[in-house]
């Protein structure tokens, strides 16, 4: 299976998981409120994390950094680009006026693709720094070894 290929099934979870979850919160009318969105961070960071752990698992030893991100990175992309696609569909033809539900507390108006872009650079920010951060757990340790015959009177001789 192609490096691309594995993120994007993953993928497809990650977006699911988002549309449900925005669905679910706008049965209850708590869509408008933008503190709900931080859980979005949680589900893709999940996703990340679970896709990065599969593919380690999957490459074995010949896992490198570069695969892990790569697969990461592509994986939050590609929800990202699932979500923010459901979004403009949802804003744009099924709930029109949830834009100015949305931005009304400000006092403001905006259009529709200034929202989208907004969505899409917060999903993207989110996949590289959540990315990022659990690479730190799957990268290979670089520390060298302890020589374990080297014992505590041993290590004060030394120095």
């Amino acid at each position: 299976m192609s490096k691309f290929a594995f993120p994007i099934r993953y993928a497809i979870a990650i977006g699911g998981l988002l549309i449900a979850y925005f669905l679910i919160i706008s049965l209850f009318g708590w869509h408008t409120n933008p503190l709900f969105s931080l859980f979005n961070g949680v589900i893709t960071g999940i996703g990340i994390y679970e896709v990065i752990k599969g593919y380690k698992l999957r490459k074995g030893n010949a896992f490198e950094y570069s695969d892990g991100f790569s697969v990461g990175v592509v994986a939050g992309f590609a929800a990202t680009i699932f979500f923010t696609f459901f979004f403009g569909v949802y804003a744009g033809n099924i709930a029109p006026e949830f834009l100015d539900n949305l931005i009304g507390p400000w006092g403001g108006t905006t259009s529709l693709g200034v929202v989208l872009f907004t969505v899409a650079i917060a999903g993207f920010a989110t996949t590289i720094v959540t990315t990022l951060s659990f690479m730190q757990l799957f990268k290979p340790s670089w520390n060298t070894k302890k020589n374990p015959n080297v014992t505590d009177s041993k290590k004060q001789k030394m120095v």
